[in-house]
């Protein structure tokens, strides 16, 4: 496999893994995501956009631009780890999930609050952030780092 074929299935997996694995962490183990985490999220759906883009295209540009968007998200997961850990303040805003079965007002006043300072699952001390944040920094500079061969090679 060529190094930009590998930038362009890295590009696209990258993203679709991490956000299937959020979602069957939300909806398989019950972790609803904080703001925080929603952010991560948002950072990957553009990545998948990019990508998908990307591979119709085969426009390298728009492979950078999903490789940035996971490294924005690799920032993303870092920052919220920090919080997680105490290193740093996070944001004040939390977010929750309430139903929209029976009376609003008592689905949202009993609605769980999801803490954006607390890590609701680790594996060996590390937090879901703080696994985004590893996978997502190797993957987008590898990513970044293999098109950029290929744009080298070209000139």
């Amino acid at each position: 496999m060529t190094p930009q074929r590998l930038a362009y299935v890295l590009a696209l997996v990258t993203p679709a893994a991490l956000l299937g694995g959020a979602l069957v962490a939300q909806y398989g183990f019950g972790l609803p995501p904080c703001e925080m985490c929603w952010w991560q999220r948002y950072a990957h759906i553009a990545a998948l956009a990019f990508a998908a883009l990307g591979w119709a295209t085969r426009r390298d540009a728009l492979i950078a631009l999903a490789g940035i968007a996971i490294l924005v998200s690799a920032a993303l997961g870092a920052y919220h780890a920090g919080v997680e850990y105490g290193w740093w303040q996070g944001v004040t805003a939390c977010t929750t999930t309430a139903s929209g079965a029976g009376d609003p007002l008592e689905a949202i006043m009993n609605a769980p609050i999801m803490r954006c300072d607390v890590a609701p699952w680790t594996l060996a001390g590390i937090s879901l952030a703080g696994f985004n944040f590893l996978i997502s920094s190797v993957a987008g500079l590898a990513i970044l780092w293999m098109i950029r061969g290929r744009a080298k090679a070209r000139r």
